[in-house]
């Protein structure tokens, strides 16, 4: 894995867990968005992608979006860069290694109500059709 082309930050994770300032983000754990451990910790350069990881995360705790920073080496994220978005305007990465909450995003915009139940309408219906699977 080398570290992803053009990829300068900030970074943020969007989540619904607790965690403060020092804490890591490591793969093996289970996702926002499958029900399973990942081998990988996802993360994004752009705040609109962040905000869609909280705001489709599972589980009832609060949103937030953390400011984070790479411990190693980290890629674009396959499931986005190229299968969906050419050239990874998300600006989204995944890495094997763990990212350090470095702060947090105070103050974010989210999507407006029918925005967000389309998203969860359509992740719903990947999931039924099994398309939803993640390239991990």
């Amino acid at each position: 894995m080398t570290y992803a082309s053009a990829a300068t930050g900030p970074y943020y994770h969007g989540t619904g867990a607790q965690l403060a300032v020092g804490d890591l983000l490591a793969p093996g754990f289970g996702s926002n968005f499958a029900d399973r451990a990942l081998a990988h910790i996802y993360f994004s350069g752009t705040l609109d992608a962040a905000t869609w990881g909280c705001e489709l995360a599972k589980g009832e705790g609060r949103e937030r979006i953390y400011i984070v920073e790479p411990t190693g080496p980290f890629e674009d994220d396959p499931n986005l860069t190229d299968k969906k978005f050419p050239g990874n305007p998300t600006a989204s990465y995944r890495s094997r290694a763990p990212l350090r909450i470095v702060g947090e995003v105070s103050t974010w915009e989210p999507h407006p109500p029918e925005r967000l139940a389309e998203m969860k309408a359509h992740l719903a219906r990947m999931e039924a059709e099994g398309g939803a699977e993640i390239i991990d």
